[in-house]
C-alpha cells in the first residue's frame, strides 16, 4: 500500500530524474571543467585551478562580450514591448475569424527554421547587391547601401523578428482575462480613447509584458544562431564566444567559464523578474 507521503514522489520521480539527468548533471560536469587547466599541446589536465576565472574576470575583452550580449537583449526585449504590446491588444479586440488568421500571421516567424530566417534577412539586407539596398538606392532614398551585416542593428532587427511573437503571446494571455465590454462601458460613461489604454488596459496588460519580457531577453541573450550569422566573427557575444573557445581553440575550460557565467547571469534575472511579476500579479488580483 503507498502511502499518501510517497506517492507525490513517485508521480513526480521519472520527471526529476530525467531532469537531474539532462540538466543538472551537465551543469555540474560544466561547472567543473571550469576549473580544470588547458594547454595547447597537453589539453584538459583535471587539476583544480582558478586561471580560467581570474582570466575571464580580468581581461577586458571578455566584460566586452557580455556587456554586448545584454546590450542587445535589452533593446530586443524594449523593441519587442513596444511592438508585441499594441498588437497583443488589437489581436484581443479582433473577432473571428479574422482574430485566427492574425494570429497564425503572428507566429509566422517561429514556423520557419532559424537559419532561413536568419538568411533571409541577410539577403533582404546584407550588402550593396541586396533587394532593399538595391531598391533604396535607385529611388535615391539613400546614397550609400544600408550596413546590416556584421552590427548590433542587424542583429536586434534579426531577433526582434523572432521573439515578437512571444511577447504578443503572452501579453494577449494576460489581456484574455479583460472582458471587452469594460472598455465600451468605460467609453459610454466619457472617458477618452487613451484614458481606457492608460487606466483599464495597460495596468491589466503590464504582467503580461513582464512575463513577456523574461521570455525575450532570455532567449536573445542566449541566441546563437542569429548572431553567428549577422554578427559574424566580427560581432561576438557570450554564445559565440562560448562556442569558439570549444570547437575553435578547444580550450574547454575557458569556454566552460563563458557557458556559466552567461547561465548565472540569466537565471539571476530571470529570478529577480519572476519576483517583480508575481508582486505585480498579486496587486492586479488581490
Amino acid at each position: 500500500m503507498i502511502s499518501r507521503a510517497t506517492a507525490p514522489w513517485l508521480l513526480a520521480g521519472p520527471a526529476l530524474l530525467l531532469f537531474v539527468g539532462v540538466v543538472l548533471i551537465p551543469i555540474a560536469m560544466t561547472v567543473l571543467l571550469s576549473f580544470h587547466r588547458w594547454g595547447q599541446f597537453t589539453g584538459i589536465e583535471p587539476v583544480f585551478i582558478l586561471d580560467n576565472w581570474k582570466e575571464v574576470f580580468a581581461d577586458p575583452y571578455f566584460a566586452e562580450m557580455f556587456l554586448r550580449t545584454f546590450r542587445i537583449a535589452v533593446a530586443v526585449t524594449l523593441i519587442s514591448a513596444l511592438i508585441g504590446t499594441p498588437e497583443a491588444y488589437v489581436l484581443h479586440r479582433m473577432k473571428s475569424p479574422w482574430k485566427g488568421i492574425c494570429l497564425l500571421i503572428v507566429l509566422g516567424p517561429l514556423l520557419i527554421s532559424v537559419v532561413a530566417r536568419t538568411l533571409g534577412w541577410a539577403l533582404l539586407f546584407g550588402g550593396e547587391t541586396a533587394i532593399v539596398n538595391q531598391a533604396l538606392l535607385r529611388l535615391g532614398v539613400i546614397s550609400e547601401p544600408l550596413r546590416f551585416m556584421f552590427t548590433e542593428t542587424g542583429v536586434i532587427i534579426a531577433l526582434t523578428h523572432v521573439l515578437v511573437p512571444f511577447m504578443v503571446l503572452s501579453v494577449w494571455a494576460a489581456l484574455q482575462r479583460i472582458d471587452p465590454r469594460v472598455d465600451d462601458a468605460a467609453v459610454s460613461l466619457g472617458a477618452s480613447r487613451a484614458t481606457v489604454l492608460g487606466r483599464i488596459v495597460l495596468p491589466q496588460a503590464v504582467p503580461g509584458i513582464l512575463g513577456g519580457a523574461i521570455i525575450v531577453f532570455a532567449l536573445a541573450a542566449s541566441a546563437f544562431a542569429t548572431p553567428a550569422i549577422i554578427g559574424g566573427r566580427r560581432l561576438k557575444v557570450a554564445s559565440t564566444l562560448a562556442y569558439d573557445e570549444f570547437l575553435n581553440t578547444l580550450n574547454w575550460p575557458l569556454g566552460a567559464v563563458v557557458a556559466v557565467l552567461l547561465l548565472a547571469a540569466l537565471a539571476l534575472v530571470i529570478i529577480g523578474a519572476n519576483r517583480i511579476v508575481e508582486r505585480r500579479f498579486a496587486q492586479v488580483f488581490e
